[in-house]
């Protein structure tokens, strides 16, 4: 069993990168595999809506750090977004993380059947903003959700300070184990539909 928490803090050692890192303590306290992905200093460009993985069994044209992101998303049986939030809602770069797994849609590439937890962190506003959408992110990739974090923090390295936030963060990649165990799968007579309908879907 392997759980990937992806970093999407265009900073390394902040806050969101504190409680993954201890989301990631509890998983492997429970007998799981663990590791972090980090985007910072990575390049991962914006999706170009150029439509190719459609019919490419899911293989992206853009050649930059996605493509080592790719192999770690197929692998894990268990994924942890963690963005700070910035004006509201999620960091650019998870924002791009997102785009680019539209690849992931194909039958042979899929995030279907895994599990998704939540870390954000905000000084101020806009934790909910951003949760409600790796929710739906993880609806539309079919796949199982888990608990979220949500953090208020200044400082870096202010949330070690956050007791229950702390407890709850190391059981929430215990509950990623538990989860995992139950081998949750989508019923495969219902195919992955649009989400939703119009001109474009009759």
């Amino acid at each position: 069993m392997k759980i990937l928490s992806i970093s999407c803090s265009p900073r390394k050692g902040g806050n969101t990168e504190t409680l993954l890192n201890e989301a990631l303590k509890g998983a492997k306290q429970d007998g799981a595999e663990v590791e972090l992905f980090s985007v910072a200093g990575k390049t991962i460009a914006p999706c170009d809506a150029c439509d190719a993985c459609r019919n490419n069994k899911g293989i992206c044209h853009i050649k930059d750090d996605m493509q080592e992101l790719y192999d770690r998303i197929i692998e894990a049986d268990g994924i942890i977004f963690g963005t700070p939030v910035y004006y509201y809602n999620m960091t650019a770069q998870c924002k791009a993380v997102m785009d680019r797994t539209i690849a992931l849609n194909h039958c042979e590439k899929t995030m279907a059947n895994k599990v998704g937890g939540i870390v954000v962190v905000a000084g101020s506003l806009g934790n909910i903003n951003a949760v409600k959408d790796l929710y739906f992110y993880f609806v539309a990739k079919r796949m199982l959700p888990a608990n979220y974090i949500s953090a208020y923090a200044g400082g870096k390295g202010d949330v070690t300070g956050l007791e229950k936030c702390m407890k709850a963060t190391n059981d929430l990649g215990r509950q990623m184990v538990k989860l995992i165990e139950m081998e949750f799968k989508y019923p495969e007579e219902f195919p992955l539909m649009p989400i939703s309908f119009g001109t474009h879907t009759k």
